[in-house]
């Protein structure tokens, strides 16, 4: 079974995936492991304060975009976020209340710079696109029609400032860019971040030739990583019935899944959430309260 290849005249199965799956795989293939191929899924950690800050801001957005044109309003936006907001992680009702009103100020600032009755083409958009080698879907934040093109739009609440490189080198936006003209049929080249924080607008216009990278870029990820589920899919089918019945698989298997799907320990693993499941990233950094990726 290892290596099979198709048989003669016959397609190759495309790699289905996302952004963030191909992201997943570049960071820690464990975590790739962990998040896309162990069922059960491994128990995550506690969830993340400044995860349900994001969240909370992106639902608010994207309901403000749904109100009637006479209610986008930076009032409708601020309710928005009261009505919907999400209290994991914090680590008490006195730390989430003051994060609702930071987070109320940050959505109800910024739609007070966005044009109502500029209608966006799509709101938590799901676009798709394929080549021979992979099936990429993806959800934008917003899909704007600047002119003749479009234009992708992220929302951003981290902390860290943002840079041009990060738009540059985003693969995500990148492949939301060329999903977006396939889908709509309309040129889509350009890919913004806005960071709500500090109100900064970081664009990228990409051409044709650098949308082509990113997009090459994914098709070697996504063999890599398929050529990987495949021999994972082998090894823990192939051991039922090789040792009697007993179900458990030989002593060499897990060491080989464990090589297959190797970490990449580093700072990130603190914030990882299958961290109690990995020795190696137990080892790389300190454990993180569930609030320490706010901005206190």
């Amino acid at each position: 079974m290892q290596g099979q290849l198709p048989l003669e005249g016959m397609p190759r199965r495309l790699y289905s995936g996302t952004p963030s799956r191909l992201n997943a795989w570049l960071d820690c293939r464990r975590r790739y492991r962990f998040s896309y191929l162990d069922r059960p899924q491994p128990a995550k950690g506690p969830a993340w304060a400044h995860n349900s800050v994001g969240a909370s801001v992106h639902n608010a957005l994207a309901g403000w975009w749904r109100e009637p044109y006479e209610r986008r309003t930076p009032l409708t936006a601020a309710i928005l976020v009261t009505n919907g907001w999400i209290t994991e992680g914090f680590k008490d009702e006195e730390q989430s209340e003051r994060w609702l009103a930071r987070a109320r100020d940050l959505v109800s600032g910024y739609v007070a710079t966005l044009d109502p009755s500029d209608e966006p083409v799509g709101v938590e958009r799901t676009v798709a696109t394929r080549t021979k080698v992979i099936a990429l879907s993806g959800r934008i934040d917003r899909l704007d029609r600047r002119g003749d093109e479009l234009v992708v739009v992220d929302y951003k609440t981290g902390r860290r400032p943002l840079t041009q490189d990060d738009a540059r080198s985003s693969l995500a936006l990148a492949v939301y860019a060329i999903a977006a003209s396939t889908v709509m049929r309309t040129p889509c080249r350009t890919v913004e971040l806005h960071h709500l924080p500090t109100g900064e607008i970081v664009e990228w216009r990409h051409t044709d030739e650098s949308l082509a990278r990113h997009l090459r870029r994914a098709e070697e990820v996504a063999t890599e990583a398929g050529a990987a589920d495949d021999r994972y899919k082998e090894l823990v089918a192939a051991p039922r019935g090789t040792r009697r019945g007993s179900g458990e698989p030989p002593p060499d298997v897990p060491a080989e899944i464990d090589e297959l799907f190797a970490p990449t320990p580093g700072p990130i693993c603190s914030w990882c959430d299958f961290r109690r499941h990995c020795p190696q990233g137990l080892a790389a950094g300190p454990e993180r309260r569930p609030w320490d990726g706010l901005a206190e």
